[in-house]
């Protein structure tokens, strides 16, 4: 007992040590990067060469302009060191559309394994789509591209982007016609996202992304899990959009091991997860700003959007999603002010979850200079 408390303090003092190392050996990409064990090595700011004082500048102004759960729930992680982290970062809650990009992530992973290709037709896995959704492929699910409306997708009061209750009914009338046309962030489309996804899979898309990432990236399973509508055809289907109470339930430290996956392309402490090229692709701009929008309640706009990730893309306006922030920057996004960016260029992952959207949404031009001040808070010139 006594040689296993050794080595449990020597490994616990040889990662800070690491931590303490990276950013002034150099280190780009992978090279500087440390992976948590069962829990994150926490290091000083400066460690990581970040000024303390203005990083404590940056998060007052996000605290100043956030709901009531300010800056609570919030994760910042450079190298793989947590140098910032709120009171309440083990809360668990859902986080809505941020699922998004879990499903997505399945879509990767059958791809990687042969089972997929953005151009599978979903009518080969759901005959339902045959009739009037025949030529909608799984690029169309994941860039908002498809024009699947379902039976009960009309307004429910403020909510209007695909609210159905039967999300895997199709109606007789599209969005929009051909799909690839135009752009329309739906969530019903992406619950039948998900219903395909588990056909290909041949089980739950949660079981799946546990097996495959969850476990391996040493994610708690006591705080995190996925909502599903029950049964469908003798298998469970997972939400794949995030509504309905259908969603990821997670923790803030949680939901900083997926963004830091993610940051270091899909590679976790040697072992690659998910291929590199997947991770690429997904979070880069996938649907370009020319493309019209298909429906007046889409939420977001064109040439911003990858593979269910938004992207630090240009805008039609000419200008980017979250100003002030690296070109690279990416982010998984829900309801209630819950947000994970992932920054390459900076080799850091930022968390923010709440329970706040009553209280306002926290804009794209707010987050873009919070992560501006950010930017302006680490040192040497990487900016």
């Amino acid at each position: 007992m006594a040689d296993c408390l050794v080595l449990a303090s020597f490994s616990t003092t040889l990662l800070a040590v690491v931590c303490a190392l990276a950013p002034s050996a150099g280190a780009r990409a992978a090279e500087g990067m440390v992976f948590p064990g069962k829990g994150w090595q926490e290091a000083s700011p400066e460690s990581q060469s970040v000024d303390s004082a203005k990083l404590n500048s940056a998060v007052t102004y996000l605290k100043e302009n956030s709901g009531r759960d300010g800056v609570n729930e919030l994760v910042i992680v450079r190298n793989g060191c947590m140098i910032r982290k709120g009171s309440n970062i083990d809360k668990m809650h859902g986080v809505w559309s941020l699922t998004k990009s879990f499903t997505s992530t399945v879509l990767g992973l059958l791809i990687d394994d042969g089972k997929a290709s953005l151009d599978t037709l979903a009518k080969d896995h759901l005959p339902g789509m045959a009739e009037h959704y025949r030529t909608v492929a799984l690029r169309h699910f994941t860039t908002m591209t498809s024009g699947y409306r379902a039976k009960g997708d009309e307004p429910r009061g403020g909510y209007a982007h695909g609210p159905s209750k039967t999300p895997f009914t199709p109606s007789s009338t599209a969005l929009f016609t051909p799909p690839g046309s135009k752009y329309a962030y739906w969530d019903s489309a992406m619950n039948q996202f998900a219903n395909v996804l588990t056909r290909i899979a041949g089980e739950p898309i949660e079981e799946l992304f546990a097996r495959r990432i969850a476990d391996p990236i040493g994610m708690d399973r006591a705080k995190w899990d996925w909502g599903d509508f029950g049964e469908v055809d003798g298998i469970v289907v997972n939400g794949g959009s995030g509504n309905s109470n259908n969603h990821i339930f997670i923790s803030a430290r949680e939901l900083a091991r997926f963004g830091h996956l993610f940051l270091n392309r899909g590679k976790w402490k040697g072992r690659q997860l998910i291929s590199a090229s997947w991770v690429d692709a997904a979070t880069s701009v996938q649907v370009p700003a020319s493309t019209p929008v298909g429906h007046e309640y889409s939420v977001g706009r064109p040439g911003a959007y990858g593979y269910n990730w938004w992207a630090n893309g240009i805008k039609a306006d000419g200008t980017r999603k979250w100003p002030g922030a690296p070109a690279g920057t990416y982010a998984a996004s829900g309801y209630n002010n819950n947000d994970m960016f992932v920054i390459p260029e900076w080799r850091m992952v930022i968390v923010r979850l709440g329970l706040d959207g009553k209280d306002g949404n926290i804009p794209d031009a707010t987050y873009g200079a919070f992560l501006g001040k950010v930017g302006q808070a680490i040192m040497g010139g990487e900016t």
